[in-house]
């Protein structure tokens, strides 16, 4: 996506670049959601597809489940990596990304070392450091910043997600 952003730019189409950028961040926003709700109800059969079983399989219940939810989050956070980047702002992309990383540290030694909560402990501050990931930049995009990308009216392209999709698909 980062890469079709860019191009609208260097084809000097600010408008369409911030219309493809805030549609595509929302379509992550709305795909990532629905993944995370199969995948939060589809956790029991994948543990134990995977073999799972006894208190490995209680385990992966409750650490997947709250994964799932964090995964919009998660989504949006390596998403904002590449756009900070098209954005002209690769050190902000390291700042939050760094936060976002010593937040869920810290969280796990107060969750799982002070609290005592274990693997619950562990997954909730990863979630909650995913959180800040992908939240702070939604928020930095919805607002004026002194970037060249914006978050705001959307305009749908199956053009756009599919050479997304497919240009992504590299990296798999």
């Amino acid at each position: 996506g980062s890469a079709i952003v860019s191009e609208k730019f260097g084809e000097g189409k600010k408008e369409e670049a911030n219309a493809n950028f805030s549609f595509l961040v929302y379509s992550l926003m709305v795909l990532s959601f629905v993944l995370a709700l199969i995948g939060f109800f589809l956790t029991p059969s994948i543990a134990t597809w995977l073999g799972a079983d006894g208190e490995l399989k209680d385990d992966c219940f409750l650490y997947g489940r709250i994964l799932f939810i964090g995964l919009p989050f998660f989504a949006l956070q390596v998403a904002f990596q590449s756009f900070f980047v098209v954005a002209e702002k690769p050190k902000l992309s390291f700042l939050v990304n760094l936060i976002a990383g010593l937040t869920n540290a810290l969280l796990d030694y107060l969750f799982i070392g002070v609290a005592k909560w274990g693997l619950e402990g562990a997954a909730i501050a990863s979630v909650i450091g995913q959180a800040i990931g992908g939240l702070v930049p939604v928020i930095y995009f919805l607002r004026k910043n002194s970037s060249i990308l914006r978050l705001g009216k959307a305009r749908f392209s199956w053009s756009v997600l599919g050479k997304t999709c497919s240009n992504g698909s590299s990296e798999m």
